[in-house]
């Protein structure tokens, strides 16, 4: 059964708006870092107009767009964590 939208804001906005934050925070700490970012910076931009798109496939999208879809794990990834596709 699907909850109104407004049943999802209520229960929801407050979590989305830390998370969104949280993003906005790590891309100015990235920003004011010194030397050159690398792919992962690159991917997390990459995803930002996704956010805005219609449709309800927003968080599969950007999983798909984060990934690493290459059978062999290149030499350069440094741990085994997700850190997002080097394209």
């Amino acid at each position: 059964m699907s909850r109104s939208k407004e049943a999802v804001l209520d229960a929801d906005f407050a979590s989305a708006r830390a998370s969104i934050l949280e993003v906005a925070a790590f891309i100015d700490r990235v920003e004011r870092g010194e030397g050159k970012a690398d792919y992962r910076y690159e991917a997390i931009k990459k995803i930002l107009p996704l956010l805005l798109t219609e449709g309800s496939n927003h968080a599969r999208d950007i999983l798909e767009t984060l990934s690493y879809t290459d059978e062999e794990v290149p030499e350069t990834v440094k741990t085994k964590a997700a850190s997002g596709a080097p394209r």
